[in-house]
């Protein structure tokens, strides 16, 4: 009888069918085998050389890295031996803005781009690319922080779509804004205040399209970039749409424009 013992095999990456990646050796192994990861999450104020040289190691990637306490990390854990770190893999790999303006050039077509400002629902994100998919937008763009991001929930909400829409993380918006000026894209920022009625807005034209995060709407300097604030006609007693409402009703605003100009 063979009596060496078994071999060891190196666990798996992934713990769960839902993206969570716990564990410093399974973070390590992720990071070295290029795992699209959304974001690293690392408690807080440890100083324990292991973890700084995951965050060392993530940052190189460009990958977000979040500190968060043990409080947060233990509600996100399936194992309950995270070790003081959760990755949460991507869905799929981040494009870049080049590629979904490149994606309206090889169309022939004026680039439709929806931009979230700091949606951090999953759910809603998840919605937003399923509509832009719909609308048949050319892409996504949302910032790096405090945004959700390409997650297996964001995958799951999209029915699909989040295949198909490129999506974009740029780390700063408002930057991101001044750049598809540049590219002859007009700005339009949704908000309740703003000055210009949905109907009365041309969006025929390269546009990109700016939503607002569920609680705070956009950014004051976000919305200084736009060129035009738009808002939705609210006829009843509540005065917003869920962000992703009112996504869905200004992308379908710019698909009757241009298919009837």
């Amino acid at each position: 009888m063979d009596k060496r013992p078994p071999l060891r095999r190196s666990a798996p990456v992934q713990t769960e069918n839902d993206g969570v990646i716990e564990g410093r050796n399974a973070v390590i192994e992720a990071l070295r085998a290029n795992v699209a990861i959304d974001k690293i999450f690392l408690i807080r104020g440890s100083g324990d050389a292991a973890l700084g040289h995951i965050a060392s190691a993530a940052r190189e990637k460009g990958v977000v890295v979040v500190e968060a306490d043990r409080r947060k990390l233990d509600a996100m854990s399936r194992t309950h031996a995270h070790q003081g770190v959760i990755a949460q893999a991507a869905v799929r790999e981040y494009a870049s803005v080049e590629d979904i303006l490149a994606a309206a050039r090889e169309k022939g077509e004026a680039p439709l781009i929806l931009v979230c400002d700091e949606l951090s629902d999953p759910h809603n994100l998840g919605a937003v690319i399923r509509t832009a998919d719909a609308a048949g937008a050319h892409g996504v763009i949302i910032p790096k922080r405090r945004s959700a991001g390409l997650t297996a929930v964001v995958g799951k909400t999209s029915a699909g779509a989040v295949a198909h829409v490129p999506v974009a993380r740029v780390p700063n918006l408002t930057a991101l804004l001044k750049q598809l000026k540049e590219e002859g894209l007009w700005i339009f920022g949704a908000a309740a205040e703003g000055a210009v009625p949905l109907y009365q807005a041309d969006l025929k034209g390269p546009a990109a399209i700016v939503i607002g995060s569920e609680g705070a709407g956009l950014g004051r300097l976000v919305a200084e970039t736009c060129d035009v604030m738009v808002s939705i006609p609210m006829l009843g007693k509540i005065n917003s749409l869920n962000a992703s409402a009112a996504a869905a009703v200004l992308l379908y605003e710019a698909v009757r424009q241009r298919l009837h100009p």
